[in-house]
């Protein structure tokens, strides 16, 4: 019976491990997301970083990535800029990739 408690808390420990990782790879690929927006929209510095902590926080709203792009998507057509949709979801998706790579190699 030990090796299968040995092995339930080892599957256990990786699901964890997996789900942090998950996490910390989406908050990662959020604040990348609003690094590009900044720029697009004109922000830096402090006014950059500012707004990639409000499309971080904007994950928060609920499950899934679409309250994180209505965020930057409302953004971007506000500023008037002729960034579409599918544009917007592509660099989600290679920002994902990257972040997932930068999570990984920091250990």
């Amino acid at each position: 019976m030990s090796g299968f408690d040995d092995r339930k808390k080892g599957q256990e420990a990786k699901f964890a491990l997996d789900a942090e990782l998950r996490f910390k790879a989406e908050a990662r690929r959020n604040k990348l997301l609003g690094i590009w927006v900044a720029e697009l929209l004109g922000l830096t510095g402090d006014d950059a970083t500012a707004y990639a902590a409000e499309v971080v926080a904007a994950d928060f709203e609920e499950a899934g990535d679409e309250d994180v792009f209505r965020k930057v998507s409302a953004d971007i057509k506000a500023k008037g800029l002729s960034i579409d949709d599918e544009a917007i979801r592509l660099k989600m998706t290679q920002l994902t990739g990257l972040a997932q790579q930068q999570v990984l190699a920091e250990g």
